[in-house]
């Protein structure tokens, strides 16, 4: 069954707090990104599985944990969930990288995608499905549902601002994955903007406001 984690520490509030000031400019914004998705990782691959391997140190071999298995697939929705990418790979440097490609419908707000591609085999791997934001959940569900369909199974999806109705909206659609959140906010406006959110995590990241 899945759960939501709320990851409330002090670093990454202060932080998502800088995110959300219209004055921050591109570079701080896609470096506080990167931060805040690094400090969520760590919190979120808490469970990936170890073995016990031979090493020998200056002084003497021991057998100590090092990760097991075919490790992880890092998944960012396109286009803003690229700005958590490198945060999570200067974590774990070996991660394998799929992409998602959606887009909201400008009136009907609905999920339409273009792109698809995904490491293999992606059964076998934890996935970190990536996005900023999570406001109406239509792309994070759709996402995963493609991700399901192509085997995916350890599912987690990380987000530094979400909206109660996107939340209820993916606890719905996927009852058995992990939501991880960095701040739930209020709610979603008639253009489904998360309020007080930080606007377009896109446009801010890579600059095209």
């Amino acid at each position: 069954m899945g759960d939501v984690i709320f990851v409330n520490h002090p670093l990454i509030q202060h932080k998502i707090s800088m995110l959300r000031d219209k004055n921050t400019g591109t570079n701080e914004f896609r470096a506080l990104v990167q931060e805040i998705s690094m400090l969520e990782a760590y919190e979120a691959l808490r469970d990936l599985p170890t073995e016990d391997v031979e090493v020998e140190t200056p002084l003497m071999k021991c057998m100590t944990p090092m990760l097991s298995g075919r490790k992880i697939a890092i998944v960012p929705i396109l286009r803003a969930g690229l700005g958590m990418t490198e945060g999570i790979l200067n974590l774990v440097p070996a991660a394998k990288v799929g992409h998602i490609g959606l887009y909201r419908d400008p009136v009907t707000h609905l999920p339409h995608d273009y792109y698809c591609k995904l490491p293999s085999p992606i059964d076998e791997r934890t996935i970190l499905v990536l996005d900023p934001m999570l406001a109406t959940g239509g792309s994070a569900s759709e996402a995963i549902t493609f991700i399901k369909e192509h085997g995916g199974k350890k599912i987690k999806f990380m987000c530094i601002i979400a909206a109660p109705e996107g939340l209820e909206k993916l606890k719905s659609d996927h009852p058995d994955i992990q939501i991880y959140i960095g701040h739930l906010d209020e709610k979603l406006n008639d253009h489904a903007y998360i309020l007080p959110g930080l606007g377009d995590a896109g446009d801010r990241i890579f600059g095209t406001i």
